[in-house]
C-alpha cells in the first residue's frame, strides 16, 4: 500500500452467503461476490428485494458465517475473531427503529461502551467524553436527558448512528439507516454519514432503496445484481450503464441525464420551447411526463412554447394563449 492511500476494511473475494441448516446442507442465497471498501469511504448497498442485501450485511458483521469464499475485515479473516475482537471493530445498526421506554439518549449511546468498559459496566471520565462526542456528531446536543420514546424517529435514528460512534469502530454497518424516515430525514442521514465517513476516516456500508440519495451522498455503489455484484462510484455505474441493469423487466429505465429511475412513455407530440434557466428545465420535464418531446427545429413544430417565467405562451396554428402555471398548461396541452 502506498503511502496515504486509504486502508481496505473490507474485502469480499468470490464470497457466497447464505444459511447453514447443518454442518453438510445450506441454502446459497448469492454467490461470486467481489467487493472491496477502504477508509474514509461511504458505500451504498443497492439491489432489489429478496436479492440477499440484509444477508450480505449480517455475514459481514459476522452474524452469519460465509458459505464459500473469503471475507476479510482489516487484512484478517472475519472467522478468525473473537466476538470480542468483532464488537471493537465494527457495530451494526439494523432496520428497525428502536422503541424503548425509561431510557435517556445519555443511557442509550453508552450502551455502545459496552465492549470497551469492565465486566460491571462502568464508565469512566473518557467513556463519558467519547459518548458526548458522538451526541455532539449527530446534532443532538442537548438531548443528553431526553427520553427516547419522546423522539421522533429521525431522532431515534441519530442516537442509534451515536451510540455506533460511542463504540469507536472502524467499520459501521448500517441495514436501511432511512426505511422509516421522511424525505427531509432521508437527506440528513446520509448527509451525516457521509460527513462521518469523510471527517472521522471510518468506513461505513449502508443499504437503501433510496437511489437518488444513494447517488448524490456515497463514494462507492455495491451494485447487487441478479448474475454479478458491481461496484464503483455512482457517476461510473451511470456512465457504463450498470444502474440500468437493476431492473431487467422492462417496466423501467435510468435516465442518465436525470439520475433516476423512470417508466418509458409512448411519446406522441412535439413541442418547440423558448426560455432559459430552472423554469425552462421544468418545462422539459413537465412536458415529457405527458409525452411530449422537444423538436429540434421551429419550422417543423406544430407547437411552439414561450417560458418567460411566471408566464407560459403557447402558440399553435390556430391558436395562441397564456398559462400561469404548468399544471394549466399541461392541461391545456394534452387537449389539442
Amino acid at each position: 500500500m502506498k503511502p496515504g492511500e486509504p486502508t481496505k476494511i473490507i474485502s469480499l473475494d468470490n464470497l457466497s452467503i447464505g444459511y447453514r441448516s447443518d454442518r453438510k446442507t445450506s441454502k446459497i442465497v448469492k454467490s461470486e461476490i467481489s467487493a472491496s471498501a477502504h477508509s474514509g469511504e461511504l458505500v451504498a448497498l443497492i439491489g432489489e428485494n429478496g436479492i440477499g442485501k440484509s444477508t450480505l450485511l449480517k455475514t459481514i458483521a459476522g452474524f452469519q458465517q460465509p458459505i464459500q469464499g473469503e471475507l476479510r475485515i482489516c487484512g484478517k479473516q472475519i472467522v478468525s475473531y473473537t466476538e470480542k475482537e468483532l464488537a471493537l471493530l465494527m457495530s451494526f445498526v439494523s432496520t428497525e427503529i428502536i422503541r424503548v421506554s425509561n431510557l435517556t439518549v445519555f443511557d442509550l449511546v453508552s450502551l455502545g461502551r459496552f465492549p470497551h468498559t469492565n465486566w460491571f459496566g462502568k464508565l469512566v471520565d473518557q467513556d463519558r467524553t467519547l459518548i458526548e462526542e458522538a451526541i455532539k456528531a449527530v446534532g443532538l446536543s442537548g438531548f443528553e436527558y431526553r427520553m427516547i420514546d419522546h423522539l421522533s424517529d429521525g431522532e431515534r435514528q441519530k442516537v442509534m448512528i451515536a451510540r455506533t460512534l460511542a463504540q469507536d469502530t472502524q467499520l459501521i454497518i448500517l441495514d436501511e439507516p432511512t426505511a422509516y424516515l421522511d424525505l427531509s430525514n432521508k437527506y440528513e442521514i446520509v448527509h451525516l454519514l457521509h460527513r462521518l465517513a469523510h471527517e472521522k476516516g471510518k468506513t461505513i456500508l449502508f443499504s437503501t432503496h433510496d437511489l437518488t440519495t444513494a447517488i448524490a451522498e456515497s463514494d462507492k455503489l455495491w451494485l447487487m445484481l441478479n448474475d454479478s455484484v458491481e461496484q464503483g462510484a455512482p457517476e461510473d455505474l451511470i456512465l457504463n450503464k450498470n444502474l440500468n441493469r437493476l431492473f431487467q423487466n422492462n417496466t423501467l429505465y435510468f435516465d442518465q441525464q436525470l439520475g433516476d429511475f423512470r417508466i418509458p412513455r409512448i411519446k406522441g407530440k412535439e413541442a418547440f420551447l423558448v426560455g432559459e434557466g430552472l423554469a425552462l428545465a421544468w418545462t422539459i420535464k413537465a412536458l415529457a411526463r405527458n409525452g411530449f418531446t422537444q423538436a429540434e427545429n421551429a419550422e417543423n413544430a406544430l407547437i411552439h412554447i414561450t417560458v418567460n417565467y411566471p408566464t407560459w405562451s403557447v402558440c399553435t396554428l390556430s391558436h395562441e394563449e397564456e398559462f400561469d402555471s404548468l399544471f394549466s398548461l399541461c392541461r391545456y396541452l394534452n387537449t389539442i
